[in-house]
């Protein structure tokens, strides 16, 4: 005999607390854009996926405007591991020829979205697929990329993209019809070629393009911890300056605390880093005061 759901071990006076302590931030966040950045070990984990699509549909379902991009790196190391080709790296970005970028627009614009969408649609949702091509989304054209230690060379890492513009008519038009975004980072040059965009950044850009409430990045840690391992809940634009500086941020988190602080210095209210292993953090993040990460504001 299967045992019953935990839920129903909560008494329901806890649960009705539970429920009322969520109404100010419904009220608050109501009507208002919340861009989410998908990765890490909620894109692969069965029970992390159906947690996340359910709590995607349930901040539409309250009004909120749930917009998702999502990653897929882990994807396309296993598509290009199949076809015999080793991904390679330089300063964190992938070096993408023109066999990788094809691997990399079917399995991000096809697999891995569709799967995202097909997980919300499950859920009760209504999503729809979209690249940077979909609507003229996002313009891009080929990312110069300095030295780190020599910013006299540059590195070229092949088709991957550097943001030009982003025109979010249609990302407005599908919320305006109740419909939930899922977003995947290829943009489309002025030749009509396609670029592989880091999707932290696409994630950033869109959020200050749409004007977002807030900007949520998944990751497969607590947040942003200190050089100890200790989380640090609240950063300001002057603190992460003084973590890049002395190179408590770096590695894989470079990009997203680049993105996530030029969205709160340019419009978006908060930016929230949050662990994506913690199942239901998004409805953690958003609709209680039990934030599972770290928050950065702008000043």
């Amino acid at each position: 005999m299967t045992s019953a759901p935990t839920s129903q071990a909560i008494n329901p006076t806890t649960k009705a607390e539970v429920l009322a302590r969520a109404l100010p931030y419904i009220k608050r966040f109501h009507g208002k854009t919340i861009v989410i950045k998908y990765g890490g070990n909620a894109m692969t984990d069965p029970a992390l996926q159906a947690s996340f699509a359910s709590d995607v549909v349930l901040l539409k379902l309250v009004g909120m405007n749930p917009v998702v991009v999502h990653g897929g790196g882990p994807q396309i190391d296993e598509a290009l591991n199949k076809i015999g080709k080793k991904g390679t790296f330089i300063q964190g970005m992938r070096v993408t020829d023109a066999e990788t970028m094809e691997v990399v627009e079917w399995v991000l614009g096809g697999e891995v979205q569709q799967d995202i969408v097909g997980l919300i649609n499950f859920a009760g949702g209504k999503a729809v697929g979209l690249t940077g091509r979909d609507g003229g989304l996002i313009r891009a054209h080929k990312l110069k990329m300095a030295d780190r230690d020599d910013p006299s060379k540059w590195h070229d890492v092949g088709q991957v993209g550097e943001i030009e513009s982003i025109d979010p008519a249609v990302v407005r038009a599908l919320q305006d019809d109740q419909f939930i975004p899922v977003i995947s980072p290829i943009g489309f040059g002025a030749d009509n070629e396609s670029y592989n965009i880091n999707a932290d950044l696409v994630a950033g850009k869109l959020a200050e393009v749409l004007k977002a409430e807030k900007l949520v990045l998944l990751t497969n840690t607590p947040g942003v911890l200190d050089k100890q391992g200790q989380l640090l809940s609240g950063l300001t634009a002057k603190r992460i300056d003084e973590l890049f500086a002395d190179g408590t941020i770096s590695g894989g988190m470079l990009p997203k605390i680049s993105s996530a602080l030029d969205a709160a210095k340019n419009g978006v209210n908060s930016v929230h880093i949050i662990d994506g292993r913690v199942p239901h953090c998004l409805l953690l993040e958003i609709l209680t005061d039990e934030g599972v990460g770290t928050m950065i504001k702008s000043h």
